[in-house]
């Protein structure tokens, strides 16, 4: 029974989803793993037809919305950066935390922060984050902000602030993009663009407790994987590097053969092993649990094929996601690397880099101005639906969320509630 207590203690900490019921709490939901349990969700819509509500947002942003009972979170900005041939004054950027009811669409209240600047050029490559890419977490008491070189805000549920800790001043021309994760007492944050390490932060008081460094290229979102043993890593994917982490330390458990090139992607994980795409060209499957250089006896399969920006998802034994640029859907054997299919979605999708979601036997994927295309969660291509929202021409890079039967979609200029109606 010892040995599995982590294990408890890890499914009460991801996202609390035990407790919170049908709330997403964090990017890409509990575990960060872009799946959720819920039944009877929307297949098609549009600008008339299943839209519950929609809340006009005051300015741009990638970030995901996450929900803790009737309050949705939310971040944008302002002021600097809302069309890439007229960028304007940078010191009039401005960062905005929202907090809006779930069952209206209502704003209940707002946060606005002037940032510490200099923040990274708003032009070419730097045009694809913005200033307000990563998905806040909430741990049902208190809410987690992250704004890059400007730091890690704390609130509590009312929109007080608790506390603020920078985690480096670092820049780069792409942005930052990384969403924390909540793990017992610890908020783990990768800062690889502001210091090139990853932190653990106590998440009653903001001060650090652990920092690793050598977390190089990585705009991704570490996961906590939990080993049939009972015990749990967290896995984060750097540039040509896996490595798998003690949460609780930060010491290195072990590294693996990676992505030859800055890694976007998410890992996800099923039953111990951790599957990894990036660069565009590569997946791959890595058996946890290891300690030091583990690439000759757990790496299970390398194949070249991958996505560039969105992160894959695990179910039913295969790896289901979206090449960033070419609008092809993929589904692989998680078992053996193997490419079930390669689809191109019709009509063209164009950019996609939201993570897919997976929910009631379906996949959504949103692409940046062509809509959200809904696909059989199945290693049988089918397209259920393709759904646009014509009144809205914004551009939409955030990855849905599931809560209550219903999607949350925002785009640069409005927040959605998609349910049937």
């Amino acid at each position: 029974m010892q040995r599995r207590r982590p294990l408890l203690v890890l499914l009460c900490v991801l996202g609390a989803c035990s407790l919170l019921g049908a709330d997403w709490t964090a990017f890409r939901g509990p575990g960060g793993l872009g799946t959720s349990a819920e039944k009877d969700l929307p297949v098609k819509w549009s600008s008339d037809d299943n839209i519950v509500w929609k809340t006009r947002l005051p300015g741009p942003g990638t970030s995901s919305p996450v929900t803790r009972g009737n309050r949705i979170f939310l971040t944008c900005y302002t002021g600097y950066a809302l069309q890439v041939a007229k960028p304007g004054n940078m010191d009039d950027l401005r960062r905005h935390v929202l907090c809006i009811a779930r069952d209206s669409g209502k704003v209940l209240w707002t946060k606005e922060f002037e940032p510490v600047l200099p923040e990274h050029q708003y032009q070419g490559e730097g045009a694809y984050h913005g200033y307000a890419s990563s998905t806040p977490i909430t741990d049902g008491e208190r809410l987690y902000v992250f704004f890059g070189k400007s730091g890690v805000y704390c609130f509590d549920l009312d929109g007080k602030q608790l506390w603020n800790v920078q985690l480096g001043k670092g820049l780069s021309g792409w942005g930052s993009a990384a969403s924390p994760v909540l793990y017992k007492d610890l908020l783990l944050v990768n800062a690889s663009v502001e210091s090139g390490a990853l932190v653990a932060l106590n998440k009653k008081m903001g001060k650090e407790v652990w920092r690793t460094p050598g977390i190089n290229s990585a705009w991704n979102t570490p996961v906590l994987v939990p080993l049939p043993s009972g015990e749990v890593e967290l896995v984060i994917s750097i540039e040509s590097r896996l490595l798998g982490l003690n949460p609780d330390t930060g010491k290195e458990l072990w590294r693996a053969n990676g992505i030859h090139r800055y890694v976007c992607p998410s890992v996800v994980a099923h039953d111990g092993i951790v599957y990894a795409i990036g660069g565009g060209h590569t997946s791959l499957a890595v058996r946890a649990g290891g300690r030091g250089d583990v690439t000759k006896t757990h790496e299970l399969w390398r194949q070249g094929k991958g996505s560039n920006v969105s992160s894959p998802i695990y179910h039913e034994g295969h790896l289901y996601w979206a090449s960033d640029s070419g609008g092809v859907v993929y589904c692989q054997e998680a078992a053996t690397g193997k490419i079930v299919y390669q689809q191109q979605l019709n009509p063209p999708s164009g950019l996609i880099y939201a993570s897919p979601v997976l929910a009631d036997g379906k996949i959504y994927y949103v692409s940046q101005h062509k809509g959200t295309y809904v696909v059989a969660a199945k290693p049988e291509f089918a397209l259920l639906a393709h759904n646009v929202l014509k009144d809205d021409s914004s551009r939409t890079n955030a990855s849905l969320a599931v809560s209550n039967g219903q999607l949350l979609l925002r785009s640069d200029q409005y927040l959605y509630c998609i349910g049937k109606q």
